[in-house]
């Protein structure tokens, strides 16, 4: 027995015994530990697992409480400023405010709670270290703090203006952003330089051409007149003289259209050069975009701003300038050297778009609309200088979503050349793209998911990548040590819900597994490398705190324990990970099967089929869920006798690229294949009543529940659709247009993907439940729904509107009151 198999035994996981077995434990970057390479086991019987005092209720008045009964888990863990110390915070009892707390790194210590005039010293949201190490800035809130090598903290600003983007130069100043401008301080002496500004204005001229005849003439004609301009002028040639040879005097501010905003300004460490990126300031929104809020304090309704649709969206591109410091010059940086900078990406699906109005699409090669990497999840500078200062790279993106690429800047030539293209023919990840320089050679290290699974690769600027992981899983979170010998990262190497920390060594690509807690994992590399921060969780067991040190086979030590006894006396039904086979797919489908003890005996069971949200989001693991609500929902539909199947339908994240876009222009296709494939699976390996199964989910599962009961109507007998997508063309840019493109270019996709087009085939029992202060999925879409399925005379379906809720519930009386829906709507119609 290997030890994946000895694994999936202590966790319950027989389910997929056979799926698990192919693959190996070692720590290898092998192809052979895949999930596409697991034959699916739906012969072999799952097996019941449970936790907890069996003879105890769980009822939804337990379950939908302040969540806060199950313990009040550590949040937002990390080091402290020195790091010194581990800390993290804690609900605090009976309130939504948070205390901070705090242990010494090496766990010895009980925990201790942070003053309020120490929280500076713990907490903080920039960090940096000046390159030789002597140096620590931090900026909390609204100050910013040094740590000098004597280890005094020195308080630097405290309000004011405010510092924030803090980085070291290579002479050990402090570089900050104060407003529009980028300032140095030197901490030995306090002298503050301004480095660069800019405005978004006309640049101001000491005099201007005539603008007409009249204003010719006149400076002509009148002595008073040509006087005064020859006078600005003389003071303007003055002051510019003065800037450039004296050190009193701030050099010019760089002036950008009028119309156009800041998307970023970063100046080299040396301080010689600076990259600025500008963009059409184009409004967020539409006035029409509103939401109305019914319930406030003065018993007036509210109309609160909420962004656009996709559907007005328009393409914008990005300015990128090369600033040079020192003869006060700027230059644009055009995209023409990116390769595909001007293709027709989309060239397939016009035309298939005009065929169907009757007309014929002629291929357009004009240049694409492409700027600086400005993803809605990932959020670290898109702009990275090398420590020396000497280069600087970008990561850039098409607007059309096909194409990403990182690029260096040859200063020389004030051009862009191109390090890495990574082209998708659906849509590039983005999710995946951290990368930077190593700090001592001017080698990139960056992310990838150019083979189908997202890895980690170290370049020189002009040769050939180096992948330093390879095989079918994912790896995430890289960290570099501060001597290029580690890049420390998670991955899904043992099982696709088994995520454990590694480190592979950068010049040799060897991998080392440093954690074995088996579940999920991440971690936080202490500041002098030493240590990890480990979060993990499992099943049943919410996120928790250990340390380790940060090598292999050390062992970890758990730091917190904060499970309530409540919680740990209650029967769970514990899930096991199964691997479904897909009648589409050579790869299983993995999903979370629960099962009352005696399943198999008596007349087949009723079940439920969760739909997870987000799309692209993880669930058939083997940790704690952030749907544990409804983790705890299906235990009392076990304890009831229901069988429970949540699925890692494809658009899934975790398998990779071919799994994540198979619902290209085409959203609610697929899934709905799975879906069928698990109610088959259901009513093989499970004793489940075709007749009386029942699927529900919020958000994306909301509208993957209506594209299954649309779509499939004798796939389900009742569905509950909760803050639900019914048409995609209402929901934001940056998610919608990777997937569907967008409305003017693909209308097909739309049509085909919302469930608003689809409304005809309901058949079965259907629950809308929509929150009215909805900011992510309006509550006009479900409006507009319900109005649809009135006129096409539909009955069998009702709606809950929730009017204090936005997209995420907070209240609890609103959570018990959607669960008693469903769960009325479940025991009525199963």
């Amino acid at each position: 027995m290997n030890k994946i198999t000895t694994l999936l035994l202590a966790a319950g996981l027989t389910g997929s015994l056979t799926a698990c077995m192919a693959t190996s434990s070692t720590t290898s970057d092998s192809a052979s530990q895949t999930a596409d390479n697991r034959a699916p086991a739906a012969t072999v019987k799952p097996q019941v697992e449970k936790t907890g005092n069996t003879g105890t209720t769980i009822t939804l008045e337990q379950i939908m409480a302040d969540p806060a009964w199950l313990g009040r888990q550590p949040e937002n863990a990390g080091w402290s400023v020195d790091g010194s110390a581990v800390v993290y915070e804690r609900e605090r009892e009976n309130s939504e405010l948070h205390d901070v707390f705090y242990r010494g790194s090496g766990g010895e210590a009980e925990p201790q709670k942070v003053a309020m005039a120490d929280l500076h010293k713990y907490r903080f949201d920039e960090r940096v270290v000046s390159n030789d190490g002597r140096y620590t800035a931090f900026r909390y809130q609204d100050s910013v703090f040094v740590i000098f090598p004597d280890s005094e903290i020195v308080q630097l600003t405290r309000g004011g203006a405010s510092l924030e983007n803090l980085r070291f130069m290579t002479d050990n100043r402090l570089m900050a952003q104060s407003g529009n401008r980028i300032v140095a301080i030197d901490l030995t002496t306090g002298r503050r330089e301004q480095l660069l500004s800019w405005a978004f204005a006309e640049e101001p001229e000491a005099v201007s051409e005539p603008k007409d005849f009249i204003a010719s003439e006149q400076i002509t004609l009148i002595e008073y007149i040509a006087k005064r301009r020859r006078d600005r002028q003389a003071r303007a040639d003055e002051q510019d003289a003065l800037a450039a040879a004296n050190i009193a005097v701030a050099p010019d501010t760089f002036y950008f259209s009028e119309d156009h905003r800041l998307v970023s300004a970063s100046v080299s460490p040396n301080g010689r050069s600076a990259i600025i990126v500008t963009t059409e300031d184009t409004p967020w929104r539409d006035d029409s975009d509103v939401m109305p809020h019914y319930i406030q304090e003065d018993g007036r309704i509210d109309n609160k701003e909420v962004r656009r649709r996709v559907a007005d969206a328009k393409p914008q591109s990005d300015t990128v300038w090369l600033v040079d410091l020192s003869s006060q010059t700027k230059t644009e940086l055009s995209y023409v050297q990116l390769p595909g900078y001007n293709e027709d990406v989309l060239a397939e699906v016009k035309a298939e778009n005009a065929r169907a109005r009757g007309e014929t699409y002629q291929v357009n090669r004009l240049p694409r609309a492409i700027g600086l990497l400005d993803s809605w999840y990932w959020s670290e500078p898109a702009v990275r200088w090398h420590n020396n200062g000497e280069q600087v790279a970008l990561m850039l993106e098409a607007w059309d979503n096909k194409d990403r690429w990182i690029a260096t800047v040859d200063f020389d030539s004030q051009t862009l050349v191109s390090q890495h293209r990574l082209h998708d023919d659906a849509w590039v990840n983005y999710r995946f793209n951290q990368f930077g320089w190593l700090n001592n050679s001017e080698t990139l290290f960056y992310q990838s998911e150019h083979t189908g699974y997202a890895h980690m690769y170290v370049q020189k600027p002009g040769q050939a990548p180096r992948a330093l992981t390879s095989g079918q899983f994912i790896t995430d979170n890289p960290t570099l040590t501060r001597d290029d010998q580690w890049l420390y990262y998670t991955a899904n190497k043992k099982h696709p819900g088994v995520y454990e920390v590694y480190r592979v060594n950068i010049a040799t690509g060897d991998s080392q597994a440093l954690t074995d807690l088996n579940g999920m994992t991440n971690y936080i590399l202490s500041p002098d490398e030493s240590s990890l921060l480990l979060t993990h969780s499992k099943v049943t067991q919410p996120p928790e705190l250990f340390l380790q040190a940060a090598t292999p086979e050390a062992g970890a030590t758990q730091l917190t324990d904060t499970l309530s006894e409540r919680f740990k006396e209650l029967p769970w039904a514990v899930p096991q990970v199964v691997a479904i086979p897909s009648s589409d797919t050579s790869q299983p489908i993995y999903a979370r099967v629960y099962l009352p003890e005696d399943y198999e005996a008596g007349e087949p069971r009723r079940a439920v089929v969760f739909n997870h949200g987000a799309g692209y989001l993880q669930n058939a693991h083997l940790g704690w869920s952030g749907y544990f609500r409804e983790f705890m929902f299906h235990s009392m539909l076990v304890q009831q006798g229901y069988v429970v199947l949540d699925m890692d339908f494809r658009a899934s994240a975790g398998y990779g690229r071919d799994w994540r876009t198979a619902i290209y222009r085409q959203m609610g296709t697929p899934e709905v294949q799975d879906l069928r494939d698990g109610v088959d699976w259901l009513v093989d390996n499970a004793n489940v009543d075709r007749e009386r199964i029942g699927t529900y989910g919020g958000s994306y599962g909301g509208f993957l529940t209506f594209m299954a009961l649309f779509n499939d109507p004798d796939l389900f007998q009742a569905g509950a659709a909760l803050r639900p997508v019914t048409d995609w063309a209402h929901y934001n840019w940056g998610y919608t247009s990777n997937i569907l493109n967008t409305p003017d270019v693909d209308p097909i996709a739309y049509r085909r993907s919302s469930p608003i087009y689809h409304a005809e085939g309901l058949e079965s029992a259907l629950l809308i439940n929509a929150p009215m202060v909805d900011d992510n999925v309006f509550f006009v879409d479900s409006v507009r729904l319900v109005q649809r399925l009135i006129e096409l005379e539909k009955e069998n379906f009702e709606t809950a509107i929730y009017p204090v809720e936005p997209h995420g519930f907070v209240q609890p009386s609103s959570w018990l009151d959607e669960y008693r829906r469903i769960y009325k709507l479940f025991e009525t119609n199963l």
